[in-house]
């Protein structure tokens, strides 16, 4: 049981607001990061958006893939504005108090959609393991049902672990200080404020952002593994070229994604300054959302043909209205 003076700092010190100190510098270095940094989540919004648009529209997306990379884009869309706008303040305004509330809602957001994140990358790569190595049953195994299944499971993955993770750090105590040295509430950050033991904290989120990293990359690699070795024995070079090309996407992705988290996460001592982790930290959460439309549609022959046909068809509505602008102009 807690002391009278710790409990005492707990209810007083632990439901204060944290104060976001952002990123350093001078006036000119944060006004060139906050146009960078706008100029990304305009990009990213704009693509994901488009993305979701257009898979939904064009009939010729309506396949099992082009419904995952729907649910990545809605994400990626979801996953920079839970951060954006934090980012945004931060590189151009004073430290930014934040409430204990807010907070927390932010980590867990934040937490749930990058976990649901790897779980449906893996969930991609299985669904190209289907498309490819077993086509007769695939579409059995790939039902609408069944792509509903594996998007609703990640998203409870996600959901497992952004309450387990929300839960451990903010049943801490934070009677030290409430000067979070990054643009946004994350875990590494908050644990550093704690005045008690966080060991516990740590084990518990090297164990479970291990274990996902290492599963869902592990089933990617089996995944394309067996994709390799029916490739290969394809004689059409046609086909092989299409299905690198399709798969070739997804695998930018998954190592842009993995390659970044791993390093923040992965690893028990994580990022070894405060600089570095905002930089990482900037390119996972809105470098990747604003480069994974472009990836998906400039490597992908159908999402072109896509963006063909819907730009014929807003030209065209537009020469319609201007038709019936002038007809019914006084």
């Amino acid at each position: 049981m807690l002391p009278h003076s710790n409990a005492s700092l707990w209810t007083t010190a632990s439901w204060e607001p944290f104060v976001l100190q952002g990123f350093g510098g001078g006036v000119e270095p944060q006004a060139l990061l906050f146009a960078v940094l706008l100029g990304l989540y305009v990009v990213s919004v704009l693509g994901n958006f488009t993305m979701v648009a257009l898979t939904s529209l064009d009939a010729h997306l309506h396949a099992p893939m082009y419904f995952f990379l729907k649910n990545l884009s809605l994400l990626d869309l979801c996953y920079s504005s839970a951060i954006a706008p934090s980012a945004l303040a931060s590189a151009f305004s004073p430290p930014k108090a934040i409430s204990f509330a807010g907070c927390a809602a932010q980590l867990f957001s934040f937490s749930l959609l990058a976990t649901t994140e790897a779980l449906l990358l893996a969930v991609m790569a299985y669904d190209r393991f289907l498309a490819i190595c077993s086509p007769l049953h695939y579409p059995a195994a790939m039902s609408r049902l069944a792509q509903v299944r594996l998007v609703l499971g990640a998203y409870c993955g996600g959901s497992l672990n952004a309450l387990v993770e929300t839960s451990l750090t903010f049943r801490l105590p934070f009677c030290s200080s409430t000067r979070i040295d990054h643009f946004f509430c994350d875990v590494p950050p908050l644990l550093r404020l704690a005045c008690a033991d966080t060991a516990l904290n740590q084990r518990v989120m090297f164990a479970i952002c291990g274990l996902i990293i290492v599963g869902t990359a592990l089933a990617v690699l089996v995944s394309y593994g067996y994709i390799v070795v029916t490739v290969l024995g394809m004689r059409s070079g046609s086909g092989r070229h299409k299905v690198m090309s399709t798969c070739g996407s997804h695998l930018v992705t998954v190592s842009l994604f993995y390659g970044t988290v791993f390093v923040v996460y992965g690893q028990p001592r994580g990022v070894g300054s405060v600089e570095q982790a905002e930089a990482v930290s900037i390119f996972y959460t809105l470098v990747i959302p604003t480069l994974n439309p472009l990836i998906y549609s400039l490597r992908n022959r159908e999402v072109k043909e896509a963006l063909g046909r819907l730009g014929h068809r807003c030209a065209a509505a537009g020469r319609t209205g201007a038709r019936r602008g002038h007809i019914w102009a006084p």
